[in-house]
């Protein structure tokens, strides 16, 4: 088995929810680059009501943050794991799958405004259960041209068929 690691956007399809568990402990797919533009955090600021001058102010960022510009919120980041989720894997006859929750997260680089982030997820933990599947994924939040990653998350998912 190869160690090689890839860098263009992939995906893993599964036939069955069951086939899922054959892939515990490999990657399943790396998404698409995705820009995290000042109006994404603007918008997701007004949504969630954390106007934090770091995220919104962007004439004071370029002058007071460390980063020299805005940043984008980590939570921002996080919620991005659903989306870059659908882009690594599916599966075909499934009824509706489900957010479970988090496990692990750390929050371990800046995502600076106009940076492009990306997901690569992997298969931690698979269990069956009636009707379906609850699983734990790993989620590496890649920022471009950065070696830290953003963030890194467990996050829990369950899926039932049809």
């Amino acid at each position: 088995m190869s160690n090689e690691i890839i860098n263009t956007p992939y995906s893993t399809k599964f036939q069955k929810i069951g086939d899922l568990e054959a892939h515990v402990g490999k990657e399943l797919g790396l998404s698409a680059w995705t820009i995290i533009s000042q109006e994404r955090i603007q918008k997701f600021a007004e949504a969630t009501d954390d106007l934090q001058w770091i995220h919104v102010d962007v004439e004071r960022s370029a002058k007071e943050s460390p980063y020299g510009t805005t940043i984008a919120h980590g939570f921002l980041v996080l919620s991005m794991a659903s989306a870059f989720s659908y882009q690594c894997y599916s599966f075909e006859n499934i009824k509706m799958g489900l957010n479970y929750g988090l496990d692990k997260v750390r929050f371990m680089n800046a995502v600076k405004a106009g940076a492009e982030l990306r997901g690569r997820i992997s298969l931690v933990e698979y269990n069956a259960i009636d009707g379906g599947a609850k699983y734990k994924l790993k989620v590496i939040f890649e920022i471009k041209g950065e070696e830290k990653p953003a963030c890194v998350a467990e996050f829990l998912a369950m899926v039932y068929g049809e």
